[in-house]
């Protein structure tokens, strides 16, 4: 059985070893024929603390890991900018 993976973009990265990871599906409206997002969250494990707000990644689903967490980071694809203007900026005003 093949595992699923994923391509998205991490939007929370405050919680240790877990980011959270938006992951956009475009799909069309059965009626009106408009493309509709979808956006599902993921909680994923990522050992080293690596990734950051604002980073593409490609995750893999594996066994459950804790509660919520059903996901692990494979590989960073993009660095955000976000981090880099927060830690320019000294955080959010």
């Amino acid at each position: 059985m093949d595992r699923k993976m994923r391509v998205g973009r991490v939007v929370s990265a405050k919680m240790d070893k877990t980011v959270v990871v938006a992951v956009d599906t475009k799909r069309n409206h059965r009626l009106y024929k408009k493309a509709v997002t979808k956006t599902t969250r993921f909680k994923v494990h990522d050992e080293n603390g690596s990734s950051g707000i604002g980073d593409l990644v490609r995750i893999q689903e594996t066994r459950p890991l804790s509660k919520e967490k059903r996901w692990r980071l494979i590989e960073i694809i993009d660095k955000g900018v976000v981090d880099e203007i927060l830690s320019d900026e000294g955080g959010i005003r």
